[in-house]
């Protein structure tokens, strides 16, 4: 099947048919050149997105999936980073053959991102306010005072406290979680089409983390926008997306409607990162943990690359690689004995 089938296929089978996607991601590839040698950081990973969708994508850290993203912006740096291979169709429109004046065009006004530590992504010796009101001043024309305001209602809109005061503060003066609060106010800053959020919850408490999460669903309902979010916490994004993409050494290995893969993962590393989570309906007992770490993405195992970490895994499964294959409708993986994982009779 070949890259934008398997994308599209996603897509749950009772939705009406759509248009073209807001964003689609083919057949990318990411490699960094290093003095330690080459490095496949993202290997065919293929998706798409509407608006007002929200696709996850999961994977343990080192998968690719923050590499995924930068590279859609245009954003990784080069030495040593190179986009090697594929398209990142948005609006039909290949973000990787712009120049570097036409993306910033298109950065902050129409794709936005929250990148995973608000306090190192903000500038401190700046305040909050100065810092969202340049989105305003840079690609408005706004003067101070106006982008100001604009700032204050923006910090209202995320539900910081006393914006109004609040403007003034510099980083270091917010909490955790108020600071991720003040990167999504940025981010939305211009109402972009699209917002990338990479790990949008790390190091914040769950209770936190809960309110991070409702918060990026009102505004993507407000916005009409569609939302990528990147994750390693299955947990996060349960309730808040549509479909989602698991991702492992660098490609995405399984494709689902968000509830169909948590009631039956078609992958076994899907399944074994779902029985690595607690689970309400779940008491007592140790969770499993998934054997090995995952694969150098210098040196990524010939055959399956979860091979050496499945329990399932044949000799079939060390000599050759499974192509993403769809199984069921709108159920997609890479794994030799998808259907059989799926049913559950591996």
């Amino acid at each position: 099947m070949s890259s934008p089938t398997r994308a599209a296929a996603v897509r749950r089978t009772n939705d009406p048919a759509p248009g073209p996607p807001l964003l689609r991601v083919r057949d990318l590839r990411v490699e960094f050149r290093t003095s330690y040698g080459l490095t496949n950081a993202v290997n065919g990973l293929s998706y798409s997105v509407d608006r007002g969708e929200t696709l996850a994508i999961l994977g343990e850290s080192g998968s690719g999936k923050s590499v995924a993203a930068r590279a859609v912006l245009g954003i990784i740096e080069s030495p040593p980073g190179y986009v090697t291979g594929g398209e990142v169709l948005f609006d039909d429109r290949d973000l990787l053959t712009l120049s570097r004046k036409q993306l910033r065009r298109i950065r902050g006004e129409r794709i936005a991102i929250i990148f995973q530590d608000a306090l190192t992504a903000l500038n401190p010796v700046f305040t909050v306010g100065f810092q969202i009101a340049e989105m305003f001043r840079v690609h408005r024309g706004m003067s101070q005072s106006d982008a100001t305001a604009r700032a204050i209602e923006l910090l209202d809109r995320v539900r910081i406290p006393n914006a109004r005061n609040r403007v003034h503060d510099y980083p270091h003066q917010f909490s955790g979680g108020m600071r991720q609060r003040v990167m999504i106010a940025m981010a939305i800053a211009l109402e972009p089409d699209l917002l990338i959020a990479d790990e949008p919850t790390t190091a914040l408490d769950v209770t936190v983390q809960a309110q991070i999460m409702a918060l990026l669903a009102e505004l993507r309902h407000d916005l009409g926008m569609g939302l990528v979010l990147i994750t390693h916490d299955l947990g996060v994004v349960a309730e808040v997306a549509d479909q989602a993409v698991v991702m492992y050494a660098g490609r995405g290995i399984e494709y689902a409607a968000i509830e169909d893969l948590y009631d039956s993962p078609a992958h076994p590393y899907t399944r074994a990162l779902m029985r690595s989570i607690p689970r309400a309906d779940q008491k007592g007992g140790r969770l499993e943990a998934i054997s090995g770490s995952p694969p150098n993405l210098s040196a990524i195992p010939a055959g399956c690359e979860f091979h050496p970490r499945c329990p399932l895994a044949t000799d079939l499964c060390a000599r050759e690689r499974p192509d993403v294959v769809e199984f069921a409708p709108g159920r997609l993986s890479a794994c030799h004995f998808g259907a059989e994982v799926l049913s559950g009779e591996r």
